[in-house]
């Protein structure tokens, strides 16, 4: 296989999984305050993802490595055009990610609900954020003769926000199925009603990214000159069905893993959609970025791909021997009784 397409394979796969994962963890911030209404609540909401949400984020820190060392032109592009967006995007995760070490420190409810609104608003705007960029990835950016053209408030287009609010909704729904598997009593009812009431929005909303799509990319080009690649959207559309059919019956880990599934059939949309560009340029398609013209040399490929395939699957090993040591249901009184609990 050529190995600028195996390291987009690995590319899009890195994504997808890192979508599917912190993705959950956002929605459980996004729900902090709405879903938590009591401090043991919270507490058992923060618990739940707790264990894993710092392993969530090396899939992200991976994801923008194989795009520096197999797409270096493509990595510089990126970052010097988003790069006033991933300024205010990783602020919030560096916030987010305090949060979890300083919240239960003290007992002053100042305190307490000070992070919990840095803790809530350094989930939604990543979600919301990192839909922006996708977004506009899949629309292409202003890239000329120079480079970047646009300006900060050019990501704000309506097929940009549409995909940042997609992302967010996708997320929310997400991340209360996580906490119906995680929780237990008033909180895991209250979770799964939220994942219920969000599914119908996340529905309205994929069907209007779907549409948008087709006016404001060129996405589907692949799949009409290629309609096998059709079932990658199909399964997303699938697996978001089996979501409604799960929570009807109760069965919350299958709706969980539908839903986990959907997420990556989104990415891999997007990914299949944009091959062989990584940056469509809406100026003119000769300055657009693909993964022939910001390709590394063969041999940095090569090394690239060894690496992906035999340190992935000790990554992979690790977080599920994580996810199962962690597989138990919290309780409020283990949680608030546990002083070493976040």
């Amino acid at each position: 296989m050529d190995l600028r397409i195996l390291l987009f394979a690995f590319w899009s796969f890195l994504w997808a999984v890192y979508f599917m994962l912190d993705g959950f963890d956002f929605g459980v911030g996004a729900l902090f305050t709405y879903l938590g209404r009591s401090d043991a609540e919270r507490r058992v909401m923060i618990n739940s993802i707790g264990p894993v949400w710092n392993g969530n984020e090396v899939w992200l820190v991976t994801a923008g490595a194989v795009t520096f060392a197999a797409f270096p032109a493509a990595y510089a592009i990126i970052f010097s055009s988003f790069y006033s967006l991933f300024g205010i995007l990783i602020a919030a995760l560096i916030f987010r990610g305090v949060v979890f070490d300083f919240r239960s420190r003290l007992q002053g409810s100042g305190w307490r609900k000070t992070w919990d609104v840095a803790f809530t608003l350094g989930s939604i705007m990543p979600a919301f954020l990192f839909g922006v960029v996708f977004g506009n990835l899949f629309r292409g950016l202003d890239l000329g003769a120079s480079g970047f053209q646009g300006s900060f408030a050019s990501f704000f287009n309506a097929y940009g926000l549409l995909t940042g609010i997609f992302f967010l909704v996708l997320f929310v729904h997400h991340g209360a199925l996580w906490l119906g598997v995680k929780t237990n009593g008033g909180l895991e009812g209250k979770a799964v009603a939220a994942a219920g009431l969000a599914w119908y929005a996340l529905a309205a909303i994929a069907a209007a990214f779907a549409i948008y799509t087709g006016y404001a990319t060129r996405l589907y080009d692949n799949y009409v000159n290629h309609p096998a690649w059709f079932i990658v959207p199909a399964t997303g559309i699938i697996a978001l069905a089996a979501v409604k059919y799960f929570l009807l019956v109760k069965n919350h880990l299958a709706a969980f893993l539908s839903s986990s599934l959907a997420v990556v059939m989104l990415v891999f949309f997007g990914a299949v959609g944009l091959y062989p560009n990584l940056l469509p340029a809406t100026i003119s398609g000769t300055y657009s970025v693909t993964i022939s013209n910001a390709a590394a040399s063969d041999y940095a490929l090569r090394i690239m791909a060894v690496m992906l395939i035999v340190f992935m699957p000790l990554v992979i090993g690790y977080q599920l021997w994580v996810f199962g040591v962690f597989r138990d249901r919290l309780r409020e009184e283990e949680v608030t009784k546990d002083d070493e609990a976040y």
